[in-house]
């Protein structure tokens, strides 16, 4: 599939992560329509993503270009080394609006801030522009604004109750929460012992040498490996079903209690791996959604109540808010910097080569599944990062890049939100910080480091112990009258004044030789 000089009516533009084969659009042939997708570096380039990432959404693309001709469409695939390609979105399509006498332009609303507004600017070529919803979230992009209007907080925790009320997800006949509650969070923060019974992930193979030497050879910029050249993630429907349902089958049932535990080796647990075929849209949140809450109906004694809304409280709750704050707080939320931090990320968040384990696993294990669930995102090297004042542009710009599931949709409300409190609480309600006993508590990483957990002064005190002091007392003008974290503040003041300031120091020197670490 190459550009071609045939005319049609229509032009309609697919995104990389706009892959829904079920969306309508797709209902019935029409020859005078072709639908167009395309490799362009102002994709490739905007974040050093990981090669993973690339491989597999240009792979994805690929299929779904076939997928789409197979059924009788009408398709042009403009491939990153077509030498008519502009590597531009915009570009191309001006070049095919004059090439294929295209009379109008349609494309389905992007998810990001930045191809919007690309976008919009295709109002300007002369032609009609037509845009579509993607048809793939619960929500339309403003809903959760509307939802909160007039309101001081957008609390996630009544938006979530009222989805699940809306549409009628595990609520029982009188319109009562299954299970007697809400959520069932305080149940599933379990550490994990043994091993011996995790399933492995359900894989996917797929060769993809072809696609990394074309992107080499164009020059892109890449971070993380690709094992034999090869993408083991759910690239189709079809896959992203397989792996739904052996996530229900075998993961499931544990996956309430150990979603937040942390184990070395052990990149996935009993997480589903669904997050990045859900965020190309190979696969519906509500096809989701529906399978786990009817597998839990069939077989309530298999499934804890805990797992089952512990899981969907991620897709139909946090997933729908996430991209709702990100329309509601955009473009000036990209700024934010509420504790005006200005620190460079450290070089081992790009080679894993530091002595503190939990960050060198937390790394490695991203560089090389470009993966890592949210604990070790939120908890280990977003907790790192935020007491070590890390500038939340330099964190989104890993975040973004360096995971196959991040669209900055999803990526900046939790790294710049969420992970950094970088917005002043917009997203979360207090920042999101611990030293190393939590990392102690939910994983096996502290065993086998070169720092002590349990020292907080000394060569060999674990950094984040004194860090996290060090984080309360630098912004308690920003936090002491947070009610969520008087506590810490108190303890802090019940110190001898000699402790206090011998973590202080402790911290000053860390941060002084922060590369050595």
């Amino acid at each position: 599939m190459s550009i071609s000089d045939k005319s049609y009516t229509t032009l309609r533009l697919i995104l990389g992560d706009q892959l829904n084969i079920e969306h309508s659009w797709f209902s019935k042939v029409d020859d005078a329509i072709v639908y167009v997708l395309m490799e362009v570096r102002s994709e490739t380039d905007y974040v050093q993503h990981h090669i993973q990432k690339v491989a597999a959404i240009f792979q994805a693309m690929e299929l779904f270009a076939k997928r789409l001709s197979s059924l009788g469409h009408q398709v042009l695939y403009i491939s990153l080394n077509d030498v008519k390609n502009r590597q531009s979105i915009p570009e191309n399509c001006k070049a095919l609006i004059q090439n294929l006498s295209i009379k109008e332009i349609q494309y389905q609303v992007p998810d990001e801030y930045r191809l919007d507004q690309q976008l919009l600017a295709l109002s300007s070529l002369g032609i009609p522009c037509v845009k579509f919803n993607t048809e793939h979230f619960y929500t339309k992009r403003l809903d959760l604004q509307h939802f909160f209007k007039d309101k001081k907080q957008f609390l996630m925790e009544s938006f979530y109750r009222s989805m699940r009320t809306q549409h009628n997800v595990l609520m029982d006949r009188e319109g009562k929460p299954v299970g007697g509650q809400w959520n069932f969070d305080k149940e599933n923060r379990q550490p994990l012992k043994a091993t011996s019974f995790i399933p492995d992930p359900k894989r996917f193979p797929r060769k993809v040498s072809s696609i990394i030497k074309k992107i080499h050879d164009h020059g892109v910029r890449t971070i993380g490996v690709c094992m034999d050249d090869t993408i083991d993630w759910p690239l189709t429907l079809e896959e992203a079903r397989e792996c739904l349902t052996y996530f229900i089958d075998f993961l499931l049932p544990k996956f309430g209690l150990y979603q937040d535990a942390m184990v070395l080796n052990e990149p996935f647990l009993f997480h589903s791996r669904l997050s990045f075929a859900l965020n190309i849209k190979l696969i519906s949140p509500v096809e989701v959604v529906k399978s786990v809450e009817v597998a839990y109906h069939k077989n309530p004694n298999k499934y804890p109540i805990a797992a089952i809304e512990g899981y969907i409280r991620q897709i139909l709750g946090w997933r729908e808010y996430m991209r709702g704050m990100y329309w509601a707080l955009m473009p000036t939320y990209a700024t934010e910097n509420y504790f005006q931090h200005s620190r460079k990320l450290p070089e081992y968040f790009w080679t894993g080569n530091t002595k503190m384990q939990c960050i060198k696993s937390a790394v490695n294990q991203s560089l090389q599944h470009a993966y890592a669930h949210h604990i070790q995102r939120l908890m280990i090297t977003g907790n790192f990062a935020l007491l070590a004042g890390i500038h939340p542009d330099a964190v989104d710009a890993w975040y973004l890049g360096i995971y196959i599931d991040a669209f900055e949709w999803v990526e900046i409300t939790n790294t710049r939100g969420m992970s950094q409190f970088a917005d002043g609480g917009k997203v979360g309600s207090k920042p999101y910080v611990s030293s190393a006993a939590y990392i102690h508590k939910m994983s096996n990483y502290c065993g086998s480091c070169y720092y002590n957990n349990d020292v907080k002064i000394g060569d060999k005190a674990c950094p984040f112990n004194s860090l996290y002091w060090n984080f309360y007392y630098q912004h308690k003008d920003k936090l002491s009258k947070n009610p969520r974290i008087g506590m810490m503040y108190a303890t802090w003041n019940k110190m001898k004044e000699e402790d206090r300031q011998a973590l202080l120091t402790q911290a000053s020197i860390y941060l002084e030789n922060i590369e050595e670490l």
